[in-house]
């Protein structure tokens, strides 16, 4: 297949392979805490594919403390999770923690605007544009139509029959972003970029990993990946213009239509957002709110299944419209089951935390898998207990699968709103079982953790 190749693309490619990021200065295996000393390779292996069984397994041959080491730099990450700690780290000095560098995996698909990949002024600039996108009235503005998209998603299903809800929510997060965020209604606009975001989504980690290797960029897996980037760039790119020349834009609800309108207040000069830009920060909350919100849901319907003395508390909330309770419920399976592994800081200057001085060019990573399992956290913290977050027990820094301090995820609220919405659907119209004999556990797939079977259940109208 032949596919004109946006300059663009092909500079952003060049421009951010990890391997080009480059570090602030070189760091020794004597200047951090004790881990496993094996390959970076092998390191960054069970990172990927196995990160639920081994980095709690690191923390107890370690303590509460330790350090891995990663391509594609043989980069060292430091992991805390103690929440004094991930205080330190959220609160820390933008000009010290940068973001941006300890996320530069991520940087030939998102690009160097995206809100992930930037830091110090750059980051306070690109906030502030995207923040009236997703403040509370642009909230309220978006909720309807994820009510409209859920009513009809979950309309199509079929009683009785077991099947894959993480199938469904990824179909019905979908098309929240393409409609939603992106602002496309147009059917046929719709058949040309599902295929193109759905592939963007489901790439192998070794996918991401091979990023820092030019040579693997015409080779297989890598070849594909970049080529459908490629097209859903041109799709982007083409939407991005027509929207620009949009006679109804002041009046469109979607967030890429708001994003045209921005303008810095305090910069008479500032134009807004280029298209470049715009791109970035489009593919960013493709990756980061799709996915990460279908994985949430789809584990919420699975724990909902699982305990049926919950999933009638949430259907009489859902009746009631007691949205609090459903919030609840969706932040405590985000508890139990983490999405995103951990949130990576890269040190510019050297640091102290946690009593622990550790040198520029080391990344310090809160772990959200450490954090959400912690029994001085959550006491018995396998159990599924939707009241934590109603009964004030949740302490700040011990729930942070969006993040924290200046850094938190801008879309938090999108998707807690959006997840809540869908849960409301779903229970206002049926009871939630699970198939016999259901077991589930976690899999890796590209950067997220999701249901290994699909977290399958059954449905049975009301």
């Amino acid at each position: 297949m032949s596919i004109d190749i946006d300059p663009r693309t092909e500079a952003r490619f060049e421009k951010m392979r990890p391997m080009g990021q480059g570090s602030t200065a070189s760091v020794a295996g004597d200047q951090v805490p004790a881990g496993p000393r094996y390959s970076g390779l092998l390191q960054s292996i069970m990172l990927m594919r196995f990160r639920h069984q081994w980095i709690p397994r690191l923390r107890r041959k370690y303590g509460d403390v330790f350090a891995i080491k990663i391509l594609p730099e043989g980069r060292w990450i430091v992991f805390f999770h103690k929440p004094e700690h991930v205080r330190e780290i959220f609160a820390g000095d933008p000009e010290t923690f940068h973001a941006g560098k300890g996320n530069s995996i991520l940087g030939p698909v998102m690009g160097e605007h995206s809100l992930l990949l930037q830091d110090s002024s750059q980051h306070k600039r690109a906030r502030k544009l995207l923040m009236p996108a997703f403040n509370g009235a642009a909230l309220r503005s978006y909720e309807a139509m994820i009510e409209g998209i859920s009513k009809t998603e979950v309309g199509s299903w079929r009683e009785g029959e077991s099947f894959e809800s993480l199938e469904r929510m990824n179909a019905l997060t979908l098309e929240v972003i393409l409609q939603v965020v992106f602002g496309v209604t147009d059917e046929s606009r719709l058949v040309e970029m599902r295929p193109l975001v759905n592939k963007t989504v489901n790439v192998s980690p070794a996918v991401f990993l091979g990023w820092g290797f030019p040579r693997l960029q015409n080779l297989g897996p890598w070849r594909r990946a970049f080529q459908n980037q490629a097209a859903l760039d041109n799709v982007i790119y083409a939407e991005i213009a027509q929207r620009r020349q949009a006679a109804d834009l002041e009046n469109r609800t979607d967030v890429l239509s708001k994003l045209l309108l921005v303008r810095d207040e305090d910069n008479p000069a500032d134009t807004g957002l280029t298209d470049e830009e715009l791109r970035d920060q489009l593919v960013t909350l493709l990756l980061a709110g799709h996915e990460t919100t279908a994985t949430a849901l789809a584990w919420a319907l699975h724990e909902l299944g699982n305990n049926p003395d919950v999933e009638q508390r949430a259907r009489a909330a859902a009746g009631s419209g007691d949205n609090d309770y459903l919030e609840a419920v969706l932040k405590e399976s985000m508890r139990l089951h983490p999405v995103i592994p951990m949130v990576v800081r890269h040190l510019m200057q050297p640091a102290t935390i946690g009593g622990i001085d550790l040198p520029a060019g080391a990344n310090v990573a809160a772990s959200i898998i450490l954090a959400h399992e912690s029994e001085a956290n959550y006491p018995d913290h396998l159990e599924f207990r939707p009241e934590r977050f109603l009964d004030g027990a949740v302490a700040t820094n011990t729930w942070i699968p969006f993040g924290g301090g200046v850094r938190r995820c801008i879309g938090a609220g999108f998707s807690l709103m959006e997840g809540v919405a869908v849960l409301r659907e779903v229970l206002s119209a049926y009871d939630v079982t699970l198939p016999p004999g259901t077991k589930e556990e976690a899999k890796v797939r590209n950067i997220t953790s999701v249901p290994k079977h699909g977290a399958r259940i059954i449905v049975t109208r009301r």
